[in-house]
């Protein structure tokens, strides 16, 4: 059966999961106590905090032993009048906040990463861990962010998770985070770090930022090479309790907090939230009420992508009802999805709302397990927007693919739109199923087969990355018993499919064939903007969504690249069509 979160038994809680102690060498106010930061964070409205010293968890040990030694004292009969007033704080700080132990590792490149655990792990074993990560025993409880390279990041993520952890990689759009922005390095690593299953979610200092340049829109789930959608929270990484008058980046306790939607506040609530697909039960933590609902008017100012569609109604009149059941489908033969009903991805038109949602949940269910193969498990929900209910379908990446609509109509999502999967996309999901269940999708890599443009050389196969990202690439048709046939290549995961015609064609493939129909036999008349063997044909709208068509020259011939988004320029394409490098 599909499942219907129930909205009401959540609510808000406000977490910084990244601050630190004086057990840490850096902590830049060594003579706090750890009642004053239980303080601070009870001043913040903290419900939820986390120990994360460096490479120890020797802070986490130090208020644990204090709280400990005052109980013994009180047991004992031996208590003094101040010793029994901090005992008192205490007792009534943690029975308001949640203290979570855990550290920031350093791993090997000098990446950090936060690993917390809930309050009932044993600091031993903690230690243990530590140790098993290679850090030194000597300086298990120093709390230095230098011990040295320890532990490569991988290794950490599949241990800490194995542990019971919760793997967060620490800033990962700043100086020693695992995303690397603006740092040369070697593309396949950056996606290994930051797409990993062991991983569940990244911390970054920007998540308030809007627009396609945040770290968040970055992992949302439409970059080709980065296809599982990340979490994204953010914490203070403080370094001291009150806030620094002279330097304002030195932020205090709670200065960068995240709101979670959770049951309640505990830390298996907590994990549940990073390990489902639900995005919008994270955010920045602020006083604006209206800040709960930002991610509809955010989704739909994004428009419709490989991972998000809108459906204005659910009549079974006019195929509605079906076209949200092959989107269903598609999603989860794809990246999985989330689907809108009840609003139009047109920005200017007020949603409609769905009249009685409880009821379209329920006919929805119905129709997801009558109609879709195999058993399918999606989420569906209600909520207000701009004066209307509308249906959220969360819809899961499947692990047994291919999914069908009808036992027999097999659907995936190419970019933003949903298409009958023809016969090599069909063998691509059986293979899919056989892989390793619930393994992260992977990168896009180079074809095998030579493109019948040339015979393919070593040095052609090598600079095949260099091709964009999204879009389709259309080699050279062959005429068969005068019937012309293309092989397309999906631009976005470097499968082939073979054997298009203009008449089986998706959307984007029959654009493209005739594009390329028009072009080819006249090249030599086309305005072409070059820069080097990259080449700019031209560029179309679509509602909030630009797609270009691009050329480039190889030793063997042309390249015709079409329906290209912004989420797949990169390198000299970005200087082509005249985006600055990210």
């Amino acid at each position: 059966m599909a499942r219907k979160q129930n909205q009401a038994a959540n609510q808000w809680y406000t977490v910084d999961l990244h601050l630190h102690t004086p057990a840490s060498t850096d902590f830049q106010q060594p003579d706090a106590t750890y009642i004053d930061i239980l303080e601070k964070a009870e001043s913040r409205g903290l419900d939820m905090i986390a120990f994360t010293d460096h490479n120890t968890v020797a802070g986490y040990r130090k208020l644990s032993d204090e709280i400990q030694q005052l109980e013994l004292l009180e047991k004992l009969g031996r208590l003094l009048p101040e010793e029994r007033t901090r005992l008192d704080q205490y007792r009534r700080l943690m029975s308001k906040i949640l203290v979570l132990p855990g550290f920031e590792f350093t791993a090997t490149f000098g990446f950090h990463i936060l690993c917390i655990f809930p309050p009932e792990k044993p600091v031993r074993e903690l230690e243990h861990l530590l140790l098993t990560l290679n850090i030194p025993p000597e300086h298990i409880d120093e709390g230095s962010q230098t011990v040295g390279a320890t532990s490569d990041a991988l290794t950490v993520y599949r241990v800490v998770n194995q542990h019971g952890g919760l793997v967060i990689a620490a800033h990962a759009n700043s100086s020693n985070g695992v995303a690397m922005r603006g740092f040369n390095f070697g593309g396949q690593t950056k996606i290994a770090f930051t797409q990993d299953i062991n991983l569940h979610a990244l911390e970054v200092t920007d998540l308030e930022q809007k627009g396609p340049r945040s770290t968040a829109a970055f992992f949302n789930g439409t970059k080709p090479e980065y296809p599982r959608r990340m979490h994204c929270i953010q914490g203070s990484d403080a370094h001291r309790v009150t806030a620094d008058p002279l330097r304002k980046k030195n932020l205090s306790i709670g200065d960068r907090a995240t709101d979670v939607l959770m049951t309640e506040c505990t830390f298996q609530a907590l994990k549940e939230v990073f390990l489902g697909n639900d995005f919008s039960r994270t955010r920045p933590h602020s006083h604006a009420e209206e800040q709960a609902y930002d991610f509809i008017q955010s989704a739909v100012e994004e428009g419709s992508n490989i991972i998000t569609e809108f459906h204005d109604s659910i009549t079974v009149r006019g195929g509605k009802l079906y076209d949200i059941l092959a989107d269903v489908c598609a999603f989860a033969n794809t990246n999985g999805g989330t689907l809108y009903l009840g609003v139009s991805e047109d920005v200017k038109k007020p949603p409609v709302g769905i009249p009685d949602p409880e009821q379209a949940i329920q006919q929805i269910e119905k129709e997801i397990n009558n109609r879709i193969s195999p058993p399918l498990h999606c989420q569906m929900d209600i909520h207000d927007y701009r004066g209307k209910k509308l249906v959220r379908v969360l819809v899961p990446r499947g692990d047994e693919p291919p999914y069908a609509v009808d036992d027999n109509k097999i659907y995936v999502r190419d970019e933003a739109e949903t298409g009958l999967a023809v016969r090599d996309e069909i063998v691509s999901l059986v293979l899919r199923n056989k892989r390793e269940p619930h393994a992260v999708p992977q990168p896009p890599t180079s074809p095998t087969e030579p493109v019948p443009h040339a015979e393919v050389t070593v040095k052609e196969e090598a600079d095949m990355d260099d091709a964009p990202r999204t879009g389709v690439e259309v080699l050279n048709p062959e005429e068969r018993q005068g019937k012309t046939y293309f092989t397309m290549r999906d631009l976005r995961n470097g499968n082939m499919v073979k054997n298009v015609t203009r008449a089986s064609a998706r959307k984007l493939w029959h654009y493209a064939i005739n594009r390329y129909n028009e072009l080819a036999p006249s090249l030599d008349k086309t305005h072409i903007t070059w820069q080097g063997d990259l080449g700019f044909i031209g560029q179309v709208r679509q509602g909030s969504t630009v797609r270009y068509d691009l050329i480039q020259r190889t030793p063997g011939g042309y390249r015709f690249y079409f329906g290209v988004t912004a989420d797949g320029i990169h390198g000299g394409w970005k200087h082509l069509i005249g985006e600055d490098e990210g």
